[in-house]
Order: structure tokens, then sequence, then C-alpha cells
């Protein structure tokens, strides 16, 4: 018999009743129940064998559905913290490829980034040199990113809202740059942004950044900090990645989840979403 009562969470925008009950029923699920317009929870009556999980895996990614192994009691309402990555996160764009695209360097600059991202690249070496790239680039590239290129991922206005009458703190944490966490967390009303801060001489960026780079670590002590504030423990925060320098972060969340995520943070982060918008975090609790 199950002690600890299990749910299986089936999602995606190919996700359909036909779909979601041939994956229940080969992997021993049960009572498929609509939660969400592409999402299904099903009740796990026993732990999945290894050979389960292997065929559960194989079928949903076959079916371009993510799969979602967690407590069946699991409630938002449990957690007081929301952090988030903003760079193919939050929004859909690496912003830092972007403005180097304005610069007629952007092969090179994505070229680091994608290193950084894959764990391959150490994050500060990484930034410091491709913000080096962007020397002499004017300041309006910046805005023009913003208002041309810059998109919330799909999802993220229901998410958000759902958290915030949940009454979780968000927190946008970034290695990215403050001119676009700032102007995020005013847009979206978030409670905390932390970021990068470019230098700016004379309406041109220098290719330097000023104060200490956010990377793994300050993301990581950002989480530890924000708990704090709230007098809650780290295992009180869902935190949010898709890059190598999410890990730590996410190591010291309650729940961590993998967005459209390399494959190095998708083996280490306890839910992985592949196809689903933000809004598939909400279904997580339902």
């Amino acid at each position: 018999m199950n002690t600890h009562p299990t749910k299986l969470i089936l999602q995606g925008p190919d996700a359909n009743e036909h779909t979601v009950s041939l994956i229940a029923a080969q992997v021993g699920a049960e009572n498929p129940t609509m939660i969400a317009s592409t999402a299904w929870r099903c009740d796990l009556p026993s732990p999945l064998s290894n050979a389960s999980k292997d065929l559960l895996k194989k079928l949903s990614e076959a079916a371009k559905i993510d799969y979602t192994v967690l407590p069946a009691d699991l409630r938002l309402k449990d957690f007081k913290l929301l952090v988030m990555d903003m760079d193919s996160t939050l929004i859909t764009i690496e912003c830092i490829d972007e403005i180097a695209d304005m610069q007629g360097l952007r092969s090179e600059v994505a070229a680091i980034t994608e290193e950084a991202m894959r764990g391959e690249l150490d994050f500060s070496e990484s930034l410091q040199r491709r913000v080096a790239l962007l020397k002499g680039l004017d300041e309006s590239a910046l805005a023009r990113v913003f208002e041309q290129r810059l998109e919330l991922t799909l999802g993220a206005h229901s998410m958000l809202h759902a958290m915030k009458k949940a009454g979780l703190r968000t927190v946008l944490v970034s290695g990215g740059f403050t001119y676009f966490t700032e102007r995020l967390e005013h847009e979206l009303e978030l409670d905390v942004s932390h970021a990068n801060r470019l230098e700016v001489i004379d309406g041109k960026l220098t290719g330097r950044v000023l104060g200490n780079i956010v990377d793994a670590q300050a993301k990581k002590s950002t989480v530890i900090e924000q708990s704090a504030e709230l007098g809650v423990p780290t295992s009180a925060a869902i935190v949010i990645g898709d890059g190598a320098n999410d890990l730590a972060m996410m190591s010291v969340a309650g729940l961590s989840i993998a967005f459209r995520a390399k494959p190095v943070v998708q083996a280490k982060a306890h839910v992985a979403l592949n196809y689903s918008g933000l809004d598939g975090v909400v279904s997580l609790f339902l």
C-alpha cells in the first residue's frame, strides 16, 4: 500500500483526453480528471516501478506532453515565495543576445550564452566576455530591445496572478540586466528584482558591469535571503529556471521547476516543463 499518495499531472498544448487516458492506463494511473484546459490529474495508487517510469517518459515524450509525479496533497498554500529567472523563462528572449544583435554580434554573443547555460563555461566569465563585446553601443538599443523584442512567456500572467492570489512573494532574479528586470518588476507588479547593472557613460555602454555579478551563488543567496525575510525555510520557495546558473538556487527550493531547460537542469529539477506554458506551473497544485 502506498503510504504517501502521489498524483500524476499530464499537460501541454497537445494533450487531450484520449492520449492522457492511454498513457495513464499503461502506467497504472487512475481517474484522469481534467484540471485545466490542457491539463489532467491522475491518481497513482502505488509507487511507479522503474519500468513504469521509463514507459511514462517514453510515452509522454512521444506525445509531446509534460508529465510530473508529485505528492497528492501538494498545495500552493504550502509555499510563500516564487523566485524566477528572467531570460528564456519569464520572457522568451535572451536580452543580451538581442542587444548584441544591435551591434551585429548576435552569433558571437549567443554562442557564449549557450555555453554558459549548458554549464560549460563559468557564468561570470561568460557575462564579462559578452558585455565587453557591447562596448560603444548606444544606450537606446536597450529601449529598442525592451519595446520591440521582449515578450512574456505564454502563461506568465496566469501564473503570476495565481501566485499573488495565494499570497506568495514574487521575485525576479537574473544574470541579465536591471534595465529589463526593473521595468518588468514595475509592469508586472513583482515584489523584488535583482540583476546586473550595465555601466553607461555619455549614453554609451562601456562594456563593463557595475558591482558584483549576479551569478549562480548570488541567485541562491537571493532565495535564502528572501526566505529569511519572510521567516520561512527555503523549502517554502518555488524556483523556476532554465540554465546551469539556476541550479544552485533550485537546489535549496522546496519545488524546483526546469522550464524549457537545458538537459543538465532538467535532470536535477523536481519538475520539467518542456511543452506547457508558465500556466503549467499552476496545474501542479490542482
